[in-house]
């Protein structure tokens, strides 16, 4: 299903930007800090629903999928935005 790979690549672009943040993050300023901790709840639930998509044992509807990637999208834009503080 190109679904199920388009998503499986997002969590994983995902994930290596996430890891590169938490590098740096031990010397960003405490709001930075609260932001990042606030989205790592939305991280884990996208981890885990990416878990059981990538399980071919279960069927996985295109809506579980979309719900998925809407919050995986706006993990991307936090990302982003906490990316830009700490190059500031």
């Amino acid at each position: 299903m190109e679904l199920k790979k388009e998503f499986g690549s997002l969590v994983e672009n995902l994930k290596s930007e996430r890891d590169e943040i938490r590098l740096k993050i031990h010397l960003a300023s405490m709001d930075v800090k609260d932001e990042f901790e606030s989205i790592e709840k939305k991280w884990h639930e996208v981890s885990h629903k990416a878990a059981e998509i990538a399980d071919e044992s279960k069927e996985t509807s295109e809506e579980l999928i979309h719900k998925a990637k809407i919050i995986a999208e706006e993990l991307k834009e936090t990302y982003q935005r906490i990316r830009q503080r700490l190059s500031e």
